[in-house]
């Protein structure tokens, strides 16, 4: 990595109020280091950090990815209730799950429209809409 993507890194870790110790910097490199989006696994994104020469472990992985999504600066997108994905991309959007690649993309938004919403339970309101339109290649 560069100097340049350590202080992006470092400088998206400290607009988040977290605080940028090596293990964060060096995971938040990883993810938002040359600017652009994307969308990784908590396995992905150890790998990626092995492969860097990063010394973290996959449980760190997973709790640096948790507080990066409590402090706002990641979304969590759940495919089959089992499986996710985080997105550096906040901003509400749907997404494509390719299934025959277990991999997810961004969807163009201006092409969704959802028209209604089923009303809440008294009580509750609708806290946020996610949408994950699955594709599959044809036989």
């Amino acid at each position: 990595m560069t100097p340049q993507s350590r202080n992006i890194a470092t400088e998206w870790l400290v607009n988040a109020g977290l605080r940028p110790t090596r293990q964060r910097v060096a995971l938040a490199e990883l993810l938002v280091g040359d600017g652009r989006h994307r969308h990784v696994t908590a396995e992905s994104l150890f790998e990626s950090a092995k492969s860097n020469g990063d010394a973290v472990s996959l449980a760190t992985v997973y709790n640096t990815l948790r507080a990066f999504c409590d402090a706002g600066v990641l979304q969590e997108i759940t495919v089959d209730g089992s499986k996710s994905y985080f997105d550096t991309n906040t901003h509400d959007h749907p997404h494509f799950f390719w299934e025959d690649e277990s991999r997810l993309s961004d969807a163009p938004s201006d092409q969704l429209v959802i028209k209604r919403l089923p009303e809440a339970p008294e009580g509750v309101e609708i806290a946020s809409v996610d949408v994950v339109i699955r594709l599959r290649r044809k036989s």
